[in-house]
């Protein structure tokens, strides 16, 4: 080999040397991997006379759906005007109506407590998340009111903003009269008067138990002025209020709240009556046999009995006894009518079953 193909050798093994020492080589950090919040979902909305129910779910997922999110509030954000408004214009020209905590995830490496954790001050992610406004006054009835919510990252960051959801300003239906409530065993009826809007737009109406919270008793409105609401609880006050309700935009808009009817459930019902009594005569003895009620507040039967001449019938058990069979001591050749009643946990007591007479041998 001469002695430029030597040197060219030399050359050629350095820079092969240079490039892997370069391999190995750091470059600058990358920057931190900045996540920002899905927007929230489910948002809906409810006008109630001047209030604004507002509903959404706090995201559990990030925009380029990682979880859990980096979410650590969620702000609501509204804009009036003449006609709906788009997201980005409620966020960049509205007015910050609303701010909900959102608690920091669990870290699914950390292990279990011995006690759970008690359970942070705001929401959770995932977690259904509801909002109340009064509308502002002075607004036109042509008007809209629109919403968006947005959620915020651990270092304030906006993430996805969620649909703008519009809510019309139209005066609400007028709100009904009080209702009426009557009850029986099995269900609590609750009617009121219909209610007519001028410009003759159907109406319909939902059913609430106020309180603390408020209950629903018709998620989705009934067209009838009635409703049986089947959840009885003897001796508990039971409260009704009625709404209105028109749809306006695919809106929901209601009255303000009828008058409270309210009344006290008490158990004045009798069980049905005692069913298939039938006897057979033994030795000074006297087995009666009978079918079960099917009274869903049972307390037991009392027996009643007549012992010839008698014919009155009188309770041979002091107190109501929980079997359908009973088997009655009475003098051999004794001629006994019997009948027997249910009795209930009310104390009620049915009619008395169909008489039968037996004898003892």
């Amino acid at each position: 080999m001469n002695r430029r193909s030597a040197r060219a050798s030399l050359l050629a093994a350095l820079v092969v040397s240079a490039a892997c020492l370069a391999c190995g080589k750091k470059g600058p950090p990358l920057p931190p991997l900045v996540l920002l919040p899905a927007a929230p979902a489910d948002v809906a909305a409810v006008r109630r006379g001047d209030h604004v129910d507002l509903e959404f779910r706090i995201p559990a997922a990030n925009a380029d759906r990682s979880t859990p999110a980096d979410v650590a509030r969620v702000e609501v954000f509204a804009l009036t005007g003449p006609a709906p408004a788009d997201a980005a214009e409620v966020v960049r020209a509205g007015t910050r109506v609303g701010t909900i905590a959102v608690n920091k995830p669990k870290d699914p490496e950390a292990p279990e407590p011995k006690t759970p954790a008690p359970k942070g001050p705001g929401l959770d992610q995932g977690e259904l998340a509801t909002f109340n406004e009064v509308v502002p006054p002075g607004a036109e009835p042509s008007s809209y009111r629109t919403y968006v919510t947005l959620g915020f990252n651990s270092r304030g960051r906006r993430g996805v903003p969620s649909p703008a959801l519009a809510v019309p300003l139209v005066a609400p239906p007028p709100a009904p009269a009080a209702p009426q409530v009557t009850y029986d065993e099995t269900s609590i009826t609750v009617t009121w008067p219909a209610v007519a809007v001028a410009d003759g737009t159907p109406v319909a109406y939902a059913l609430y138990r106020p309180g603390t919270p408020v209950v629903a008793l018709t998620p989705t409105p009934v067209a009838e002025p009635s409703f049986a609401d089947r959840a009885i609880v003897w001796a508990e006050e039971r409260c009704y209020e009625v709404r209105a309700v028109t749809t306006v935009d695919r809106v929901r808009v209601e009255s303000a709240a009828s008058p409270s009817a309210c009344v006290t459930l008490r158990d004045t019902f009798a069980p049905p009556q005692p069913e298939g009594l039938v006897g057979v005569g033994s030795d000074g003895a006297v087995s009666l046999i009978w079918t079960a009620s099917t009274a869903s507040d049972l307390a037991g039967y009392l027996v009643l009995r007549a012992v010839a001449p008698a014919t009155e019938l009188v309770p041979v058990t002091p107190a109501p006894i929980p079997d359908t069979n009973f088997r009655d001591t009475v003098p051999s050749g004794g001629r006994v009518t019997y009948a027997v009643q249910a009795v209930d946990k009310a104390g009620n007591r049915s009619r008395p079953s169909a008489s039968i007479a037996e004898t003892a041998r």
